[in-house]
């Protein structure tokens, strides 16, 4: 059997939702890169800004060790933030969202019964935010971020921690002091 060509892309899974009873605010990503999948781990690529920044929003309660996934999830669900994806699977070359082809959403419902506390979605990126009017018949607060990844180079560090800082407040996991 030969390699598949460009044009016939293997369907990629997702990963599972980081929530439980706990979460309030769920930060939706669009699917997970390359890195995350190989890794099996939300964020996995080392220039992603997202871990950097809930470190820098929480320096109160040090983040575990990046080599401690279990525990860094942990470290999110006892702050009341959980992650997930807008995509369940998808076809796509590369990590880019714009190579997504035919993607496949997540159940929100399914995820809105196991997190009863949940009150807000903040959309990590563009691609993700296209799908906040779906979200909209859950009762659900929507906040649009500027994505996290290393391909939104057009945003500093700075800029995008002021935005997420801004959201976090608003959702109530971050103190105006902090």
């Amino acid at each position: 059997m030969s390699a598949p060509t460009l044009d016939e892309s293997l369907r990629l899974q997702g990963l599972p939702p980081v929530a439980d009873a706990r979460t309030r605010l769920i930060i939706l990503g669009s699917f997970p890169g390359a890195a995350s999948l190989r890794a099996q781990q939300y964020y996995a690529h080392p220039q992603n800004k997202l871990w950097p920044i809930l470190a820098t929003l929480w320096p109160q309660h040090p983040q575990p060790a990046h080599s401690d996934y279990a525990a860094r999830c942990e470290w999110l669900l006892a702050r009341g933030l959980g992650l997930w994806d807008v995509y369940d699977s998808c076809e796509r070359q590369g990590s880019l969202d714009s190579a997504i082809r035919t993607p496949q959403v997540n159940n929100f419902e399914a995820l809105r019964a196991h997190c009863p506390q949940l009150q807000a979605v903040a959309h990590n990126g563009a691609e993700s935010y296209k799908h906040a009017s779906a979200l909209q018949g859950l009762g659900l607060q929507a906040y649009k971020l500027p994505s996290t990844s290393p391909a939104n180079a057009g945003w500093s560090f700075e800029r995008k921690l002021t935005a997420w800082r801004d959201v976090m407040q608003a959702a109530g996991l971050l103190k105006k002091e902090d």
